[in-house]
């Protein structure tokens, strides 16, 4: 992507599904050039997002009348070398979604798509779940499953950070407790209704910097926009206006609105 950049590209358009896309924005992060989303892979969570179709034909239909806006991205770093950074659009986990993503088998994704994650989920019922730590905000919690989100929609169909959009300079940190699998049943059921923001056990803080932590005898992995990222430890933070996305001219109607009582977005009452 610099290479194109360098040679005068005045337009990237990025044909593939969230890890391709994520590959493509790591290569245009601070460069002026907007990027065009036409999707074709597994989930297509930014199409989702930004409403632009999850098909070749009605994304490039829209293209023409998409504009510019200059968004923030995530920003990955693990441990005190930076070398290994990576950016991500969309959103950054750790944990129990990252260990599915780890252990996905890639022919069985090939042959059913999104099943295949759902499948790798439901491997984990009746096992016990690792968990670490998470401090933001001046807050340490305990966890097995976080998720530092820029977009509202996770997997294609669900939408797991009820108030966050591309247009925000912060992420939902969505925070789930607990080492027993069998929680998660009830999680996911709480995010599938929408109602998994009241729930005990879950956790959603507005936030521009969280890190991760793990005892050093433990295994937790990370996912960036559903491509595996490695082990903890690990730092995620916002890079404000970092990069230039197309968006159709009514995403910023479609903004979630404001939550009037925010007391929630902190922690549920126990």
């Amino acid at each position: 992507m610099r290479s194109a950049i360098g040679r005068g590209a005045d337009l990237i358009l990025a044909a593939g599904g969230d890890g391709t896309i994520n590959e493509v924005v790591n290569g245009m992060v601070h460069s002026d050039v907007p990027l065009g989303i036409l999707p074709a892979g597994t989930a297509n969570v930014l199409a989702c997002e930004l409403d632009i179709g999850t098909t070749l034909e009605r994304a490039s239909e829209s293209i023409d009348a998409c504009v510019r806006e200059r968004v923030a991205v995530g920003r990955l770093s693990r441990g005190a070398d930076d070398s290994g950074a990576r950016h991500f659009l969309m959103m950054a986990g750790a944990g129990l979604d990252a260990e599915i993503v780890y252990r996905l088998n890639l022919r069985l994704k090939d042959a059913l798509g999104k099943v295949a994650y759902w499948l790798g989920g439901f491997a984990n019922v009746g096992r016990r779940l690792p968990e670490f730590t998470v401090e933001t905000e001046g807050r340490k919690f305990r966890v097995s499953f976080a998720l530092a989100s820029r977009v509202r929609n996770y997997g294609g169909d669900l939408e797991i950070a009820p108030t966050v959009s591309l247009l925000d300079d912060q992420f939902e940190l969505v925070l789930f407790e607990g080492a027993n699998s069998f929680a998660y049943l009830r999680y996911m059921l709480g995010v599938v209704i929408r109602k998994h923001q009241r729930m005990r056990g879950v956790t959603i803080v507005r936030t521009r910097k969280a890190s991760f932590s793990s005892p050093e005898d433990s295994r937790i992995h990370l996912q960036v926009d559903g491509e595996y990222a490695g082990l903890l430890p690990a730092t995620v933070e916002i890079v404000p206006g970092a990069l230039t996305l197309l968006v159709p001219p009514t995403f910023r109607d479609r903004r979630p609105a404001s939550v009037e009582d925010p007391a929630w977005i902190i922690q549920p009452t126990r």
